[in-house]
């Protein structure tokens, strides 16, 4: 196995573990784990740079983390160049900008971090619920027929098509999809992606005013063009990638013991194998 997909492997694993909350300290206490996402932001390979950044943006969901994010040695400045860099795609820019500003503002609510910090690691694994970045919003979808782990990765290609959604997260008990996206980019869109699978149905889930929740179809023939996206490269086939039990890593509850002993495994990897 070559050391492109080593890296590509151990970095689809961080990025899973750090889907769960329950997680999100241990890696960042780990002395090895968060030095080597930041070596990952300098990668070769877009998509290990991509993947790094959804695992860092995960861990900083956990407000207790975030002091402690800023002031690893080379964080910031790897974020500025991934935004600088000329060959950055749009979405990996975009997700970059929205991680500095988060850490950028740490320590500005260390009272709000104190009394937040417990609930914020605990909670449901919610991605990129905050308003820090204008250019870009939050989607809720219901998905009815997200039953399998094969339905959620036709629901992956189908999202990873649309030029503009910078990430997403499945709540498979639920068979929710919280997808972040760009300001600019209708919800019909994704309504159409997901519809597109044949076997997969999307409605919206919107907030009411008096706090429940509201599901909305997508008309029939609101159908929107969808602008596919080229920029970022092919996820690996299903039954080539090394992570093809990542949503046991995403939604399982408690997954921390399992996860611990995995760290030990990349700590080692990141140790021995930066040397591009």
């Amino acid at each position: 196995m070559s050391a492109e997909i080593d890296a590509l492997t151990v970095v689809n694993q961080l990025r899973d573990l750090a889907a769960d909350p329950l997680n999100r300290r241990a890696i960042v206490e780990d002395q090895g784990c968060l030095p080597g996402l930041i070596l990952f932001l300098d990668h070769p390979n877009p998509q290990v740079v991509y993947s790094a950044l959804l695992a860092v943006r995960y861990l900083a969901e956990c407000r207790a983390n975030r002091e402690k994010m800023k002031a690893e040695l080379g964080m910031m400045l790897s974020l500025q160049n991934v935004m600088q860099k000329s060959t950055s795609p749009g979405e990996t820019k975009l997700l970059a900008s929205e991680i500095y500003e988060i850490l950028q503002s740490a320590g500005k609510e260390e009272a709000e971090q104190a009394e937040a910090a417990a609930a914020s690691c605990q909670r449901k694994a919610h991605f990129f619920l905050g308003s820090n970045n204008k250019r870009a919003k939050t989607v809720v979808l219901h998905i009815d027929g997200l039953d399998d782990p094969t339905r959620r990765s036709l629901c992956e290609e189908a999202l990873l098509k649309i030029r503009g959604v910078i990430s997403f997260t499945f709540q498979m008990a639920v068979k929710r999809c919280v997808v972040r996206i760009r300001s600019d980019l209708k919800a019909e869109a994704l309504g159409t992606a997901i519809n597109s699978t044949k076997v997969m149905t999307a409605q919206q889930v919107v907030k009411t005013d008096d706090g429940g929740e509201l599901m909305v179809p997508f008309q029939e023939d609101s159908a929107v063009l969808v602008e596919e996206n080229t920029d970022i490269p092919d996820y690996l086939p299903e039954e080539e990638s090394p992570s093809q039990e990542q949503d046991k890593a995403v939604t399982r509850v408690g997954s921390i013991t399992d996860g611990m002993g995995w760290l030990s495994t990349a700590a080692n990897f990141l140790t021995r194998s930066f040397y591009w």
